[in-house]
This record gives C-alpha cells, sequence and structure tokens, in this order.
C-alpha cells in the first residue's frame, strides 16, 4: 500500500452527480445553465501527486455546453522511499485473484507508448503480460521518468510546478520554471598514470546536490564509489556488475563493458560523492565527466542594523553575508567570491525613529559608539595580478588604516589606531599549481592498407586538476599527424582495375548513410549536406559535423569538443556528378556497375594528385612568378592520367614562386 493507503476517490471520478448548494452561484453560471461547482473530492493519493475532482450538473432541459466534472492535483509531497511504486503497488493488488486458474506474481510493465494509463503487469518468472484493468488509478504516472498523470484513463499533462495542463519545467539545475542560474556546468578529463607504489586514485570529487552525473571510462580500470553525508557518515561501492542500485538515497545506474564503463546518477545527490578509480592493468585508461554542480554558498542581505539615533531621526543600514545552503549557516565571504555569478548586494539605507524626542529629555540619544560607528579599520587596495599564471608567483597589495565617521565618509588616519587588530599581509605567493601540459593520446592506425599514409593523435592540453582546459604553449605543442608505412605492397591485379569502364561518376550514387541520431553517448552528429557546388560535371558538398550528447535528465543536447567522440568522424567534404554537361546521359550494363562499384577502394588507392615542376617564369627579368603544375597521375605506370580519375582526392594547393630577380637591362 502506499504510505499503508490509498483513497478510493480515484475510483469514483464518475459517481452519481452530488447535490450543492446553490447560495455559491455565479453570474456565470447562471448565464450557462450549469449549477455551481460543488466541493472537491478526497483525493486519489495520500502522496506522489493524486487528483481530486469537483461536479456541478445541468440545470436545462437541454444540453449544457462544457463539462460536468473538473480536475486538480493534490497530495503534492513525495511518499516515503519505503511507500514503493503506485503502478506496482496496484499490479499485486492481484496476486490474491486467480488468473486463468492459477495466481501469479504480478509486476508492473511501464512507460507504454500505445497505453499508458491502462494497467499491464507481467508474471514473475514468465513472459506472461495481462491488462489487469482498462485504467490506472487516478495520480498514477504516465511514464516513469514524467509528471504526467493518468486521470479517468487518460493521460493528462502535470508541470514541475504540479499542476495540471501546466507545461513549466525544470531547468538543469533542478529549478522549476528556473533560469539555470543556480547551478554550473562542469566538464572534464581524467587520464591515469600508474604508479608503482599507487593502487588507486581520485578521479573526481562531485558535491551534495549535483544533478545529471555522467562519466565514461575507457580501458582496463575500474571505477567505485565513495560517500560521505553532510552527517559524516562514510560508505563506498566497488560497482562490481551492472545494474541499478541506492547509494545514500540517491539511484546509480551502471554499465559494465569489456572495454569501457559507464556511470549516470540523476541526482540529486544526497551526499558528496568521490569518484575513484582502481588500477587492474598496465595500459592507461582515461574518465570523461560531466555533471551540474550547485552553487552552494550565496550572498544573503542582513536585517537592519540598529536605528543611529533613539528619536528625532536617523539612519540604519543592511549588509550582505555570505551564506552557506548546505549547513545553513554563515562562512567567510570569499566562499561566496569563488562564484562569479555571485554579485554582492549593495547597503540598504533608510531612515528611523523619526517621533520627535520628549520634550522632558531635551536632547535625543545617540546609540553606543561601537554599535552604530566603527572602530578605525585596516583597509586594502585589491591584489594586483599574479607575477605568474601558474607554477608560482607573487601579488601584493597596500593597506592604510581608515575611519567612518556619522555620514560614512571614509578617511586614511595614523597607523597606531589600527593596532589593536594585526596588520594584514601586503605580499602573497599566487598560482602555487602546476601549468598545464600537454598530453598526448593514443596514435590512430595508418590511413592505408599498403605503402605510404598518414596516422593521427588527439593532443589535450591538460591543467594541474586533470581537466582539459587551456594555456599550454603552441611551441611545445606534440604534433598531431605524422607519416606511417605498411610494408604491404600496392599491387593490384590489372583485371581488377576499372581502367576500361566508363568514367566513374560514382560520387552522385554514394551508399545511403544512416542518420545520426544523438544519444547518451558522445557521438558526431553530422548535418545534412549543402547541394552540389556545379550544376553539371563534377563539383564538392560540404557539411557540418558536431560532437554531441544527449543530457536524459534534461533532454537536451549538448555540444561537446571533437576530441571526445570516439571513432572516425564524418567527412564534411565530397565530390557530386550532376550529369554531364554535353547533354548526353551516361548509361551503364549491369557488368560496368559492378566494375565501377565494387572497386572503389582499388580506384581511390590508383589515382592521385602529385606535383610535375613548374611553369615557365612569366617575366625574363625584374622579377617574375612560376606556378607549381599539378596533374593527375596512374600511382602504378607513372602515366598521366584524366583528371577526372582523381576526384576523389584533395587537389593539392597553388604553388608560386619568385623568379628572373636581375634587374632587366637598359635599353
Amino acid at each position: 500500500m502506499e504510505c499503508c493507503r490509498w483513497t478510493t476517490a480515484g475510483t469514483l471520478l464518475l459517481v452519481s452527480l452530488v447535490l450543492s448548494s446553490r447560495t455559491a452561484r455565479s453570474e456565470e453560471d447562471r448565464d450557462s445553465l450549469w449549477d455551481a461547482w460543488g466541493s472537491w473530492s478526497e483525493c486519489s493519493r495520500t502522496c506522489g501527486g493524486g487528483a481530486s475532482y469537483s461536479l456541478r450538473r445541468c440545470l436545462s432541459s437541454k444540453t449544457c455546453e462544457g463539462r460536468n466534472i473538473r480536475y486538480r492535483t493534490c497530495s503534492n509531497v513525495d511518499c516515503p522511499p519505503e511507500a514503493g511504486d503506485f503502478r506496482a503497488q496496484q499490479c499485486s493488488a492481484h496476486n490474491d485473484v486467480k488468473y486463468q486458474g492459477q495466481f501469479y506474481e504480478w509486476l508492473p510493465i511501464s512507460n507504454d507508448p500505445d497505453n499508458p494509463c491502462s494497467l499491464k503487469c507481467q508474471a514473475r518468472g514468465a513472459a506472461l503480460v495481462v491488462e489487469l484493468a482498462p485504467k490506472v488509478l487516478d495520480g498514477t504516472r504516465c511514464y516513469t521518468e514524467s509528471l504526467d498523470m493518468c486521470i479517468s484513463g487518460l493521460c493528462q499533462i502535470v508541470g514541475c510546478d504540479r499542476q495540471l495542463g501546466s507545461t513549466v519545467k525544470e531547468d538543469n539545475c533542478g529549478v522549476c520554471n528556473g533560469d539555470g542560474s543556480t547551478c554550473r556546468l562542469v566538464r572534464g578529463q581524467y587520464k591515469s598514470q600508474l604508479s608503482a607504489n599507487k593502487l588507486d586514485d581520485t578521479v573526481v570529487a562531485i558535491p551534495y546536490g549535483s544533478r545529471q552525473v555522467r562519466l565514461v571510462l575507457k580501458g582496463p580500470d575500474h571505477l567505485y564509489l565513495e560517500t560521505k553525508t553532510l552527517q559524516g557518515v562514510k560508505s563506498e561501492n566497488s560497482l562490481s556488475s551492472t545494474g541499478s542500485f541506492l547509494m545514500d538515497n540517491s539511484s546509480i545506474d551502471f554499465q559494465k563493458f569489456p572495454d569501457k564503463e559507464i556511470l549516470r546518477i540523476s541526482g540529486p545527490l544526497t551526499a558528496d560523492f568521490t569518484i575513484k578509480i582502481r588500477y587492474a592493468g598496465a595500459a592507461d585508461s582515461s574518465v570523461q565527466f560531466i555533471f551540474y554542480q550547485p552553487i552552494i554558498h550565496r550572498w544573503r542581505e542582513t536585517d537592519f542594523f540598529p536605528c543611529s539615533a533613539s528619536c528625532g531621526g536617523g539612519y540604519q543600514l543592511t549588509s550582505a553575508e555570505c551564506f552557506d545552503l548546505r549547513s545553513n549557516r554563515v562562512v567567510a565571504d570569499q566562499y561566496c567570491h569563488y562564484y562569479p555569478e555571485n554579485i554582492k548586494p549593495k547597503p540598504k539605507l533608510q531612515e528611523c525613529n523619526q517621533d520627535p524626542c520628549p520634550a522632558s529629555d531635551g536632547y535625543k540619544q545617540i546609540m553606543p559608539y561601537d554599535l552604530y560607528h566603527p572602530l578605525p579599520r585596516w583597509e586594502s587596495t585589491p591584489w594586483t595580478a599574479c607575477s605568474s599564471s601558474c607554477g608560482g608567483g607573487i601579488q601584493s597589495r597596500s593597506i592604510s588604516c581608515v575611519e567612518e565617521d556619522i555620514q560614512g565618509h571614509i578617511s586614511p588616519v595614523e597607523e597606531w589606531k589600527c593596532m589593536y587588530t594585526p596588520k594584514m599581509p601586503v605580499v602573497q605567493p599566487c598560482n602555487i599549481f602546476d601549468c598545464p601540459k600537454w598530453l598526448a593520446q593514443e596514435w590512430s592506425p595508418c590511413t592505408v592498407t599498403c605503402g605510404q599514409g598518414l596516422r593521427y593523435r588527439v593532443v589535450l592540453c591538460i591543467d594541474h586538476r586533470g581537466m582539459h582546459t587551456g594555456g599550454c604553449s603552441t611551441k611545445t605543442k606534440p604534433h598531431i599527424k605524422e607519416e606511417c608505412i605498411i610494408p604491404t605492397p600496392c599491387y593490384k591485379p590489372k583485371e581488377k582495375l576499372p581502367v576500361e569502364a566508363k568514367l566513374p561518376w560514382y560520387k552522385q550514387a554514394q551508399e545511403l548513410e544512416e542518420g545520426a541520431v544523438v544519444s547518451e553517448e558522445p557521438s558526431f552528429i553530422p548535418e545534412a549536406w549543402s547541394t552540389c557546388s556545379v550544376t553539371c560535371g563534377v563539383g564538392s558538398q560540404v557539411r557540418l559535423v558536431k560532437c554531441q550528447v544527449l543530457l536524459s535528465f534534461s533532454q537536451s543536447v549538448a555540444d561537446l569538443p571533437i576530441d571526445e567522440c570516439e571513432g572516425p568522424k564524418p567527412v564534411s567534404q565530397r565530390a557530386c556528378y550532376s550529369g554531364p554537361c554535353g547533354g548526353e546521359a551516361t548509361e551503364y550494363t549491369p557488368e560496368e556497375t559492378e566494375l565501377l562499384y565494387g572497386s572503389l577502394q582499388e580506384f581511390d588507392e590508383l589515382y592521385d594528385w602529385e606535383y610535375e615542376g613548374f611553369t615557365e617564369c612569366s617575366e625574363s627579368c625584374a622579377g617574375g612568378v612560376q606556378e607549381a603544375v599539378v596533374t593527375c597521375l596512374n600511382k602504378q605506370t607513372r602515366e598521366t592520367a584524366d583528371e577526372t580519375l582523381c576526384v576523389t582526392s584533395r587537389r593539392p594547393p597553388q604553388l608560386l614562386k619568385a623568379c628572373s630577380l636581375d634587374p632587366c637591362p637598359p635599353r
């Protein structure tokens, strides 16, 4: 039972019409010939969001326009963890009823796209799925990941404000109808660094309240979790097998594959989570992570300080203090300065105690000096910029003793007046962390299967926290591509070469590419090809290729750096053929078509562009230019070929060089 019971109101939505008092009937009700709405029914659930209804009757002998029943949500408080799933409770209620002569233990079937509001259940340990009721009880969620609820057998939209028909949604921070300003997106990468005296390492610490956590480990090592609640209770989980489980009341989804591990936590986290890696092999592993971290320190405006005068007119001010939302206590201002989103509110000033002083007093009492008028204090200028952006530097500031008068004007005074408190330091170390360093990933396979080709690798700039960042010197960046040689000879039997085939305009008939769909795995998503650059003959098409990931909690798409997507990047440029420019169509026999398209790989490797020297100088003296000659060659015979046979290779850039630089002789 849900929190020990659910009410019967959810099953009584179409009961006989309840008569209600007509004294509250409005002008609109009388005009529409409807009676006044009756009182609201008992809620269909005691927690977790239910529905309540109200009825009215038609006072006309004819049919009234409109509905005689209306609904609203109720009991919008979370159920206790032990209450269980509402749909599962309705299935288990049939465990004591025989179905086709025997008893079954029924489990819920959720997220039915065809009829989400019918009670479909499956017998435990069997493939038997039965619709045990045409309608679930009112207040049952239509889908597990949505607030939409079933009412009288129909799925009704419910916003995050728990109101029927509302389309308001939570932002990435979990704030209903929020603007995303209460949290920040944290994204980074960790790469394992094996050590003889270390068995594990910390990947990232994710604080209490974070949401939409997602980590992907690639390599032989294993993830495990450590948690610490706000009360200091610690626990850990080794994440040994695929499945979903609870850890400190946070639902964890873990998938284990031979070459990678994926961890998801929708949140909000109910403890501080530390994600660690346990070494399991000699090869390196990498972990990519992304989550939304709450901004837990915020400025809070104080109440007004005591009035400067007890009568006759005075002033009072407010201030601002840094407040820790987790511990509900005031902390040092530096915590709020950590978040650039936080803007400290300016003090407010208002008049107070404006009533005249009693005649018997003859004066107005001024509040004690130390409550109203602050003592002299040290005041500093802002720290200068650090002398080094990383690796350790220094910064300085100037200190002076100041005094504030009754009007709030600040002026410098002798330093001895501030000696009741220690003088603040004028120099401090800064940016003592290590400078970012280049980190080179594994080389890709060679781009060819024979002869000479290229291989590539990803080079990341990693900071002292192991996160992908900027700031590395471009002069020291390792090269990202190099030549490679495959010892296999590139010999092709002559009969396999498509030389005898008609001009291979096969780019127009390339295989259809499967449309890529954004998923919860970072993947390359190509956009549609542009139109061909020419209306006849051979041209080119281009498209944009992005690295994207689907954030499951908010169902939004986020763009990632290109190097966070695995596998080969789809091509962004290709040749296209728009038909012969002479107006005559080219027809192929089945044998020619098979020869043409079945030998694409051999054809790509047979013809390529090469430099063949330079043209004659454009001038005989006083300076001219020579232009590089690029020709299409058969790489086996080294003979010049028709340029159309090199359409699949990128044409080398046009090169120019100066020549005939001697001055011309006088005429």
